[in-house]
């Protein structure tokens, strides 16, 4: 059954949803369309009596939660509009038409596409670089220094290390997050992304993997390093 074909809205169902929830954590920059934050919410009061806590020490006063006032109106009025039908309808409908695109050009894809993203198989995409030179993370740097499109990568990288052997953690997929917020990008935009991407995979046999080169102690798919084979 299609959303416009519901009984019910999608605030409606959403609100249900988290009715079964005993917490939840949201990343705002994605679908409340703010420039940085989030929000944490929790039915434990033990528990929100020590996150709140931790919010005066990393973030700032409790009160504002350690955002500015404009971001926290921002939010709210970012959680209202995110449940409207003909936002979500343009949302889901903008990554359909990427897939269909790059089914086109025969580019390997996690299918079906996602409700706010695509992900790029990066092993059926590289198939000659082994995960020791991480596959993901080189598809991502290739896009970027093609046409400057940011991705993530989802793979070895971000996968880590075993704490007992020290080696990498070698998770079965090696996907690139290409992700889409909402209201940000035109068609335009979105055909030079699937254009580019396309545009790697015509070269795909001559492009080599990685080495790490630096290695942060926490989140190294943020701030690790690397450099070409």
């Amino acid at each position: 059954m299609r959303l416009d074909q519901c009984r019910k809205s999608s605030a409606e169902i959403l609100k249900e949803m988290c009715s079964y929830f005993d917490g939840l954590w949201v990343s705002a920059k994605k679908d409340l369309m703010v420039n940085i934050g989030g929000f944490l919410a929790t039915r434990s009061r033990k528990v929100f009596e020590a996150a709140r806590n931790l919010v005066v020490v990393y973030e700032g006063l409790h009160t504002y939660g350690g955002l500015a006032g404009r971001d926290m109106e921002a939010m709210a009025r970012g959680i209202e509009e995110m449940v409207h039908y003909d936002n979500i309808k343009a949302r889901v409908g903008q990554v359909e038409y990427a897939g269909k695109r790059l089914e086109e050009f025969g580019v390997p894809f996690v299918h079906p596409v996602g409700g706010h993203a695509i992900f790029l198989d990066a092993k059926a995409f590289l198939p000659h670089i082994p995960q020791n030179e991480f596959p993901a993370q080189t598809l991502a740097a290739e896009i970027y220094i093609d046409s400057g499109v940011r991705s993530m990568e989802r793979g070895v990288v971000s996968a880590g290390r075993d704490p007992k052997t020290g080696d990498h953690h070698y998770p079965k997929l090696e996907l690139v997050r290409l992700t889409f917020p909402r209201r940000v990008y035109t068609q335009a935009h979105i055909d030079v992304t699937v254009e580019s991407i396309a545009a790697v995979y015509e070269k795909r046999k001559k492009i080599k993997g990685l080495k790490m080169v630096y290695e942060p102690k926490y989140l190294r798919f943020f701030q690790a390093r690397f450099e070409r084979l």
